[in-house]
C-alpha cells in the first residue's frame, strides 16, 4: 500500500505549482527550502509532505513531457 496524502497537502502543492511553475524541480532538498520560503507552517512534517508532493507532481510532468517529444 502506498503512502496517502490529505487533500490539504495536494490543494498546496498543486496551488505553488501552479502559481511558480519555473522555481520547483526534481530535487527535494531544493523543494523543502522554497516552500518554507512560500509558505509559513509550523510544522516541518506538513512542509516536507507538500515539498515531496511537489517533487513527485514535477517528476510526472517531465515524464509526461519526454513522452511526447518521442
Amino acid at each position: 500500500m502506498g503512502k496517502v496524502r490529505t487533500s490539504l497537502v495536494k490543494r498546496t502543492a498543486r496551488k505553488l505549482l501552479e502559481m511558480y511553475p519555473d522555481i520547483f524541480t526534481t530535487d527535494f532538498e531544493h523543494n523543502k527550502r522554497v516552500v518554507s520560503e512560500l509558505i509559513e507552517y509550523k510544522s516541518k512534517k506538513l512542509r516536507n509532505q507538500i515539498a515531496g508532493y511537489i517533487t513527485h507532481l514535477v517528476k510526472i510532468r517531465q515524464k509526461a513531457l519526454e513522452a511526447t517529444e518521442e
